[in-house]
């Protein structure tokens, strides 16, 4: 999520420095100025260097711009932005092919092909206008659009010997483009004095189409190439063993339409001191998965390349509740239970090395289920929260393919359950230092799997833990500069 910025009654121009080794630096730059009813901004950002993992090179570069208009019921903005990321020499995903853990490489080991990197470009933008028809109603609308790309090799290590770290190495290259547009429109209207209600209502439309093909470079009878874990020597890059798609100007894979109906009303009692919202929303999915590649002798059905070999239109009513609650000025206790319709990603070309029969493959859309009870207290100086929450989904994995065990089958193979507490504080600890700190504890357990494989183990690519904070000193010898 990006929170677009706009240009405030002072002209604002900020530079910023940024050092994060003798190998790394960037910097940033702000700018905003407004003219009656009418702001600027313009702000980018460049970083550029190698990182502490070592060999490893990272660049990025943003630029974003903002043109608002304010003119007392009619509101327009236009928020436009470009990023491009680069990675070289990017740590491969680690396989165990045995049953005993390696002992973890320090933090700044890198056991990377040379070979391998990344580049990653987005360009994107959205144009919103909302309209007071009244001092209690409000039309608004909006439309965005996204357009994406990815270029890389990607490498992959299988451990082979865990106590030597001797490994298996192979690698991926994928491009793939992606193209989104989506719009919403709605009305919004408060009624009401001592009991009051708060009518929102509207509909939304998205369109998503992807684009890429795949090359395994694994080399002949996809043998790979001999590496470790912790002495990684260079080698060439492995010959192609398998190809989807069309590497030189990727075909569609898979094509999307969402489209969304939403109603719902937050009754309002004692003062709007409790708030109760009700809402509903009718949302449907059509979805078309194409081809990456030929069939094989294992399909039952031919097919080239390039055709549909999968669709579905599926739709479905979600509901969401929510309560708060606000006994004294600046507390605030709330639950919410909300449920979720959502497309799975298609099956991709690989999966833990091996290659995926049914890629492209579509998964009908599944429902998700979150519960969060809470609770927020601000003082105008200090806010802090906590969270207790609840998130069920179907999980996608991975199972061997009984026709030719040496590729894998993907789908959804049972349930994930993520429970866990969040905290967070933000606030001036003194004049000119400010602080904005998170932490969250998370247990999230592999629920109603496939023959019971696994039943109950942690979910793996959850971290347990998270704590993190950003502290700013405004410097009291040197006005209009602040440490990060």
């Amino acid at each position: 999520n990006l929170m677009p910025k706009r240009a405030g009654v002072r002209p604002l121009t900020r530079l910023t420095a940024n050092y994060a080794s003798d190998a790394h630096i960037g910097g940033s730059f702000d700018v905003a100025r407004r003219a009656g009813a009418v702001g600027v901004r313009v702000n980018g950002v460049a970083r550029s260097g190698d990182v502490s993992v070592d060999d490893e090179f990272r660049s990025a570069y943003t630029l974003g711009g903002a043109l608002d208009y304010d003119g007392g019921p009619l509101r327009l903005s236009l928020d436009l932005g470009y990023q491009r990321v680069k990675v070289r020499g990017l740590r491969p995903k680690v396989t165990l092919g045995t049953t005993v853990i390696p002992r973890v490489p320090g933090a700044g080991s890198n056991y990377a092909q040379p070979w391998t990197y990344t580049t990653l470009r987005d360009v994107f933008g959205i144009a919103k206008a909302e309209y007071d028809i009244a001092d209690n109603a409000m039309l608004y609308a909006s439309f965005g659009a996204r357009d994406g790309a990815e270029d890389g090799i990607y490498g992959g290590i299988t451990i082979l010997d865990a106590v030597t770290g001797a490994a298996n190495g192979n690698a991926l290259y994928v491009p793939r483009t992606d193209n989104n547009e989506a719009a919403q429109a709605g009305l919004r209207v408060k009624l009401g004095e001592r009991i009051t209600h708060e009518i929102n209502f509207g509909g939304a439309i998205n369109w998503q189409v992807n684009r890429n093909a795949y090359d395994f470079l694994y080399g002949p009878g996809f043998a790979g190439f001999d590496t470790n874990l912790y002495n990684a020597v260079p080698v060439a890059i492995p010959s192609s063993a398998l190809v989807g798609g069309d590497l030189d100007d990727p075909f569609p894979i898979s094509r999307t339409r969402l489209t969304s109906l939403f109603a719902s009303d937050t009754i309002g009692l004692w003062d709007d001191r409790i708030l109760i919202t009700v809402g509903l929303r009718l949302q449907a999915i059509r979805a078309k998965g194409y081809a990456a590649n030929d069939s094989t002798i294992f399909d039952p059905v031919p097919f080239s390349a390039g055709d549909l070999i999968s669709e579905y239109n599926e739709d479905a009513v979600t509901p969401a509740f929510g309560l708060v609650v606000k006994p004294v000025e600046g507390l605030s206790f709330y639950a919410n239970r909300m449920q979720g319709f959502e497309k799975p990603d298609a099956a991709p070309a690989s999966i833990g090395g091996l290659a995926v029969s049914n890629s492209g493959a579509l998964f009908a859309p599944v429902k998700t289920k979150q519960y969060e009870l809470g609770a927020k207290y601000g003082t105008g100086r200090f806010n802090a929260s906590i969270a207790l929450f609840q998130i069920d989904r179907p999980r996608p994995s991975a199972v061997t393919d009984l026709a030719d065990p040496t590729r894998a089958i993907y789908g959804l193979f049972g349930e994930q359950r993520n429970k866990g507490i969040e905290l967070s504080l933000d606030g001036e600890l003194a004049e000119g230092l400010r602080l904005i700190a998170g932490a969250s504890l998370v247990d999230a357990k592999l629920r109603r799997t496939l023959g019971g494989v696994n039943q109950g183990n942690d979910a793996p690519g959850v971290p347990e833990y998270l704590v993190n904070a950003n502290v700013e000193w405004d410097l009291p010898f040197a006005p209009g500069f602040t440490l990060t």
